[in-house]
C-alpha cells in the first residue's frame, strides 16, 4: 500500500507504457531505477557515447546486465533500433544538457539527473530543444517527499497565511574524502574525477565529472526546487558566503562544501539556504533538512526527511545510515507518476526545463557573489 499522499493525489490515467532510453547511468542509477519501478514506463536499453572511456562503459554495462536490457554504443542507433519515447539522463554533470538536447531532438521526453549543467548556456539548449520538439522535461527532485508535499498544502490552504520569507537548512551527512588538514604538506592535490569515482559505491559521487562542482552546484536544486514550488514568485537577486571548511577534496579544487545564500524575490518575499556536506560523523541521520515558512498568520517548520524509523545495532557499518525516511521509494514513484501524467495531459512537469534553468541561474549568480563578496542579479 502507498502513503496516503499518493492515493490522495493520484488521478487515473491512459494505460500507455512509455519505452526508455538510459542515456548513460554512470552517476545515479536510482534514478533510471526509479523509473523504470512504475508500470507506466519500461527500461528498453542502456546506450553512450562509443568514444567514453572504459570506466563509462563498464558502468553501463552493469546496470544493463542487472536489468536485463541491451547496451548500445551508439546513442542515435539505440534511439533509432528501440521504439523508445522516452529518455533518463544520468551521465557525468557536464554531459547532462548535451543529452538531453540529443533525446528532445529526437522527439523523446527527457528526464534528467540533477544538476541540470554546470552552464546557463547548456540550459538554454535544453529549454530550446525541449520547446521546439514539443517534447516535456523533469529534473529529477524531491519535492514529493510527504512533508514537502504536506507544506505546500498548508500553504496553499492559507494556514499560515500569505508567506513572506522562506529559510532551509540543507546539510547532507556525508564524507568526501580525508577532511581539511589530515593529510601532509607535500600531498598532491586531490584529482577531482577520480575521487568522485571511487566515491560511486557509497553513493557519494553527485558531482561526479571532469570539473568539479561544489554543494551549491550538486545539491543547490533542491533546496531551491522546494522554494520554487511553495512560491511562484521569482528570484532577483542574491548574496552569497561560500568555503571550502571540511574536505580536503573541495579546498584543493577551489569548490565550496559550506555556503550560505540570501535570496531576493520578486514582491517583498526573502528566502536564505544554508547548504552544506557536513561528514558522516556529523549527524546519525541523511543530514539536517528542514524548511521554515514565515506567513502573515502563522509559521512551519519541516523535517524533510520525516517520517522515519531508527535503526542501531552492533557492529554497525559506518557508513549505513541509523535513521530510514519510510516513504522516500514513494518520492520516486511520485515523479515518474507527475511525469506520465505531464504526457498523458501535456501539462508541465513537477520541474520542467523552464524552471530548472531558473534554479541554475539562482545558482550561477550566487556562486559569483561568493567569488565576489557583492550581491549579484540573478540572469
Amino acid at each position: 500500500m502507498r502513503s496516503k499522499s499518493y492515493t490522495n493525489n493520484v488521478e487515473f490515467m491512459s494505460k500507455t507504457t512509455y519505452r526508455v532510453v538510459v542515456l548513460s547511468v554512470v552517476k545515479h542509477g536510482y534514478v533510471a531505477s526509479g523509473v523504470g519501478a512504475h508500470p507506466r514506463f519500461e527500461l528498453a536499453v542502456v546506450a553512450d557515447d562509443a568514444d567514453r572511456p572504459d570506466w563509462v562503459h563498464e558502468r553501463n554495462e552493469r546496470f544493463a546486465l542487472d536489468h536485463g536490457i541491451p547496451y548500445v554504443r551508439n546513442v542515435a542507433q539505440a534511439i533509432g533500433e528501440h521504439d523508445v519515447q522516452v529518455a533518463v539522463v544520468s551521465s557525468e554533470a557536464e554531459r547532462h544538457c548535451d543529452l538531453s538536447v540529443r533525446a528532445a531532438e529526437a522527439g523523446l521526453h527527457v528526464i534528467q539527473d540533477k544538476p541540470m549543467s554546470n552552464t546557463l548556456s547548456e540550459c538554454d539548449r535544453v529549454v530550446d530543444a525541449v520547446a521546439r520538439n514539443s517534447v516535456k522535461f523533469l529534473m529529477w527532485n524531491r519535492n514529493l517527499l510527504p512533508a514537502v508535499v504536506e507544506a505546500k498544502g498548508a500553504i496553499d490552504r492559507g494556514d499560515v497565511g500569505d508567506p513572506y520569507a522562506f529559510h532551509v537548512d540543507f546539510y547532507f551527512a556525508k564524507d568526501a574524502g580525508p577532511p581539511i588538514g589530515s593529510r601532509r604538506t607535500n600531498d598532491p592535490p586531490m584529482d577531482w574525477l577520480e575521487t568522485l569515482k571511487a566515491a560511486h559505491a557509497t553513493g557519494a559521487d553527485g558531482g561526479l565529472g571532469v570539473e568539479p562542482m561544489g554543494e551549491l552546484g550538486i545539491e543547490g536544486c533542491y533546496p531551491l526546487a522546494y522554494m520554487a514550488m511553495l512560491t511562484n514568485h521569482k528570484v532577483i537577486r542574491v548574496f552569497a558566503r561560500t568555503a571550502a571548511h571540511f574536505h580536503q577534496l573541495y579546498q584543493d579544487n577551489d569548490v565550496e562544501d559550506l555556503a550560505t545564500v540570501t535570496l531576493e524575490f520578486e514582491n517583498d518575499l526573502v528566502g536564505s539556504l544554508c547548504i552544506g556536506r557536513i561528514g558522516a560523523a556529523s549527524h546519525p541521520d541523511i543530514g539536517e533538512i528542514k524548511l521554515h515558512v514565515l506567513g502573515a498568520k502563522g509559521a512551519l517548520v519541516v523535517s524533510e526527511a520525516r517520517p522515519e524509523v531508527g535503526i542501531y545495532y552492533r557492529n554497525q557499518p559506518e557508513d549505513e545510515f541509523k535513521n530510514h525516511r519510510l516513504l522516500a521509494a514513494d518520492n520516486d514513484y511520485l515523479l515518474a507518476d507527475d511525469f506520465a501524467r505531464a504526457i498523458d495531459t501535456d501539462r508541465p512537469s513537477i520541474l520542467d526545463a523552464e524552471k530548472s534553468r531558473a534554479i541554475t541561474a539562482i545558482v550561477t549568480a550566487a556562486l559569483e557573489s561568493g567569488r565576489t563578496g557583492l550581491v549579484v542579479d540573478v540572469g
